[in-house]
């Protein structure tokens, strides 16, 4: 059993979760000055405007620092869980989780791709892989 807790969808955050479960990742947009965010805010913190909007971002980020979490274990996490802080060439930056390496082989610098995995509760989030340069979803085998 997860001690998870359920997301908490509101007003301000409900595009980023609706992107989610559509296999997009959508970074806030302030509607005056078009700064981007992330996490969402209600208002702008760099002209304080509440106008605000969101852009899809292209799925490449570049690995800036990570931890590896051993504990507390919780059902819902693989471990050694790798939490990796990304760039994302948009312009901000992005917290989520790291799959499909092995935490010893993460490197500063390094490219990843965004992904969108089941988690607790059946919720889709975003998650972090290796970009390999090739596109997953488009290969024959």
């Amino acid at each position: 059993m997860t001690a998870v807790p359920r997301l908490t969808v509101t007003g301000d955050n409900e595009f980023f979760f609706e992107g989610c479960r559509r296999g997009e990742l959508r970074i806030q947009k302030c509607g005056d000055c078009e700064a981007l965010r992330h996490p969402p805010t209600p208002v702008c913190p760099h002209c304080r405007s509440a106008e605000r909007s969101h852009i899809v971002a292209s799925g490449a980020a570049t690995l800036h620092s990570y931890t590896v979490v051993h504990h507390p274990k919780d059902d819902a996490f693989d471990y050694p869980l790798a939490v990796g802080l990304v760039d994302l060439p948009e312009g901000t930056r992005f917290v989520a989780d790291i799959a499909g390496i092995d935490p010893e082989n993460l490197t500063l610098g390094m490219r990843l791709r965004f992904t969108f995995t089941e988690h607790a509760h059946g919720e889709i989030l975003p998650t972090l892989v290796p970009d390999t340069g090739i596109d997953q979803e488009n290969t024959d085998d």
